[in-house]
């Protein structure tokens, strides 16, 4: 409950004092539903579980959790603006679009049918393979294939959700009995919830921009 009134806190101020503008803010509260419909669905499939009392619980689903993947998209809108960001050779946008919907599903139907993760993994690399992300760095430009900027984003959510785990704001079914580390599948995970992410800030972007263009400014 304090973690869920520190969140609504910080993120008024954030708006407020201008770091946010309305379009992020609305893109990061389109992904805190999208994230907490999804954990929603994973703790009632016992992928993990909030053993803590809280009074803002849904479905056994603290509402803070929602600000953990909301921050992703918090942290991209920053970096966009901040470091002048740009994008070089992004690929079709409908094909972007049905890449991160997959992406999104298969976190639902993996626990019905088979998993298809890494299929969808190699279609990143193809579809992604000649973006790049263009970036301005203490008035250097600098350049990084955007499927690495995706992986190094999903192994640093990996770290803190290590962190997070060991204090014990959520427990995997293997962490009950005594904390283990996370595993290290969780790293595609988070690489993968990432893109979809990033693809939803990518189209913020060409909304406000109202122009089909292979690069986003």
């Amino acid at each position: 409950d304090f973690l869920l009134l520190a969140c609504i806190t910080m993120q008024a101020l954030m708006y407020f004092t201008g770091i946010e503008t309305k379009d992020e803010l609305l893109v990061i509260c389109l992904f805190h539903f999208l994230g907490v419909s999804m954990e929603i669905f994973k703790v009632n499939m016992g992928s993990w579980s909030y053993p803590e009392f809280a009074w803002t619980k849904v479905c056994g689903v603290p509402l803070y959790s929602g600000f953990m993947y909301a921050s992703v998209v918090s942290f991209m809108c920053q970096a966009w603006r901040r470091f002048s960001m740009d994008i070089t050779n992004w690929p079709n946008r409908w094909l972007a679009l049905f890449l991160g919907i997959g992406i999104y599903l298969n976190f639902f139907t993996h626990h019905f049918i088979i998993d298809v993760r890494w299929v969808l993994a190699l279609g990143v690399l193809v579809v992604f393979w000649k973006s790049k992300v263009v970036y301005n760095n203490n008035a250097i430009h600098r350049k990084m294939p955007l499927v690495l900027a995706f992986l190094l984003i999903g192994l640093f959510i990996w770290i803190a959700e290590n962190i997070a785990t060991f204090f014990g704001a959520w427990k995997y079914a293997y962490q009950h009995t005594d904390w283990q580390i996370v595993s290290y599948q969780k790293i595609s995970s988070w690489g993968l919830l990432v893109i979809v992410s990033f693809i939803i800030v990518a189209e913020l972007k060409f909304a406000k921009k109202n122009k089909n263009l292979p690069s986003i400014n």
